[in-house]
């Protein structure tokens, strides 16, 4: 498994409303990110600036690039533009690069 981070924003006054509908993450989403083997997948806000963090394990880099064509990534991504900062059609996403790790 290899470990993923990156980072994304939202305006601090839609926070309430991003975890709310990440409680009720669709069904079917969740089916579709299993599939690209994505697993022990968090979110985390910093509500001092809005900026979120993002960890998750990945078996195969191909598929997480994959999930941006999938209609049902397309649908979550078109319903959540009203309260995150996107880059055109998606969230604004900014890899991170892993400087220690401590098991």
């Amino acid at each position: 498994m290899i470990r993923h981070a990156f980072k994304m924003r939202i305006p601090l006054e839609h926070a309430a409303e991003y975890k709310r509908r990440h409680d009720e993450i669709w069904p079917l989403l969740v089916n579709e990110l299993q599939a690209a083997g994505i697993c022990d997948y968090s979110i985390f806000l910093d509500e001092q600036t809005g900026d979120l963090f993002g960890s998750m394990k990945i078996q195969d880099p191909g598929k997480l690039e994959q999930l941006a064509s999938k209609e049902i990534m397309k649908k979550w991504w078109a319903m959540n533009k009203d309260i995150q900062f996107y880059e055109g059609d998606q969230p604004f996403v900014r890899p991170l690069k892993e400087m220690f790790h401590m098991e």
